[in-house]
């Protein structure tokens, strides 16, 4: 098991420190990043959590999956790697050029 943890459902005024305060109550946590959309900064309803080690991680798991935080069931699981989304860009086109 990944020491890395994915977050999801969590209320939009949850801050990274936030976060971290609350997974540090299962373990020493190395880091806790709410994601935030570029554009507007506000938060995307989820984040990562880091822990120091797998048994943490799994202990935080089962502490908090399923519970209610700021009014909102937590998702909380092992964090899957990032998949590659492919090199054609952000076109909204599928990175197609226009045809004429």
């Amino acid at each position: 098991m990944g020491k890395k943890l994915y977050v999801g459902n969590l209320g939009y005024n949850v801050t990274s420190a936030g976060l971290e305060q609350l997974f540090s109550q299962h373990g020493s946590v190395q880091s806790a990043q709410v994601i935030e959309d570029r554009a507007s900064g506000r938060s995307k309803g989820f984040g990562f959590v880091e822990m120091s080690s797998d048994e943490e991680a799994r202990q935080a798991i089962a502490a908090l999956n399923g519970q209610v935080h700021d009014g909102r069931a937590l998702t909380v699981n092992e964090a899957k790697p990032r998949e590659d989304r492919g090199g054609f860009g952000g076109s909204r086109h599928g990175g197609y050029g226009r045809r004429r």
